[in-house]
């Protein structure tokens, strides 16, 4: 009897343990319920949906009509895909090492301002929370050829400023210098990573008799490789996505005398095949060759990293 009595104990027991689970999944999921709906509405079905147009010709007015891949064989054979994608990479690749550079070269300045350091984290910052289409439109104010204040600097000192808006030489060189009006977050980032640096290896190394240059690549650098890491590839994924500020300089405007081949980006030529022409499915392609892109651009980013990453506890390899 006495057994009997411990086994249906035990499995009373049981029961109520597998009754709190399930009342703390259901409570779980009614917490979870509306990002879950959320992303399953805004972001799972439009992925698949789009996956399914980009077989498809589609105007919006008509009905999708199944085309296998032409649209993908398209896109080989589209002059402009090769042109966009020209301009994005050569953004990209030069836009990503300067904006890392500038960001890390703030954060070192700013990790010795001492008291007053608050506040100039906070005018650093600042530029950041300007829209998007607020510095495509300052832009065109700033780099304008004739009166702009870039060229009007320039020109005390008797050099004569380029036409950053419609010299195709130009025009990304100009954007290039526009981004960094935007690195504040990643300033902030860095200061971060900086303030976690240990004092004592720097004694260490002055110790040694490394000077500030050797500091910086043999212990600032690898120490807070991680953080420049995330930061290369957060903007390389969004230099491979540049918009915002190139259409609303040289495309927003319909001002057709500015180069706009020249700030033809990937997505905003998706854009345009969109919301102007109307190639819906030719578009759907469009972004699933750039997500595979971006996807690949990632990997070897990540395959690197494990060479030139170093983490806590790790020694340089």
């Amino acid at each position: 009897m006495t057994v009997v009595s411990e086994a249906t104990v035990d499995e009373s027991r049981r029961r109520s343990r597998r009754r709190a689970r399930r009342r703390n999944t259901g409570a779980a999921l009614l917490f979870l319920a509306p990002w879950l709906i959320g992303f399953a509405v805004f972001t799972a079905w439009p992925l698949i949906y789009s996956a399914y147009l980009s077989f498809t010709d589609y105007d919006v007015i008509n009905s999708p009509s199944f085309i296998g891949w032409e649209n993908y064989v398209r896109l080989f054979e589209d002059p402009k895909i090769a042109l966009a994608l020209g301009n994005t990479f050569f953004f990209t690749l030069v836009q990503v090492p300067l904006y890392v550079i500038v960001s890390l070269a703030l954060a070192l300045l700013l990790q010795h301002a001492g008291r007053s350091s608050g506040f100039f984290r906070t005018m650093v910052f600042l530029p950041k929370m300007t829209p998007p289409v607020a510095i495509g439109i300052l832009f065109l104010l700033l780099f304008n050829g004739q009166n702009g204040v870039i060229n009007t600097v320039l020109g005390w000192f008797g050099i004569a400023g380029p036409a950053w808006t419609t010299d195709p030489a130009w025009v990304k060189p100009g954007l290039i210098i526009m981004s960094l009006w935007t690195v504040g977050a990643s300033v902030i980032i860095l200061l971060t990573a900086l303030q976690n640096v240990p004092e004592e290896l720097y004694e260490s190394a002055r110790i040694d008799g490394a000077g500030r240059w050797r500091q910086l690549t043999n212990v600032t650098i690898p120490l807070i490789s991680p953080a420049l890491f995330f930061l290369i590839v957060v903007n390389t994924i969004a230099g491979l996505q540049t918009f915002d500020e190139a259409y609303t300089a040289f495309f927003g405007s319909g001002n057709t005398t500015y180069s706009n081949d020249a700030a033809l980006f990937y997505v905003i030529y998706l854009f345009q095949q969109a919301f102007e022409f109307l190639h819906m499915g030719y578009a759907s392609a469009m972004a699933w060759i750039l997500f595979f892109l971006i996807m690949a651009v990632t990997a070897v980013q990540l395959l690197v990293s494990r060479r030139v990453v170093y983490y806590e506890g790790e020694a340089p390899k």
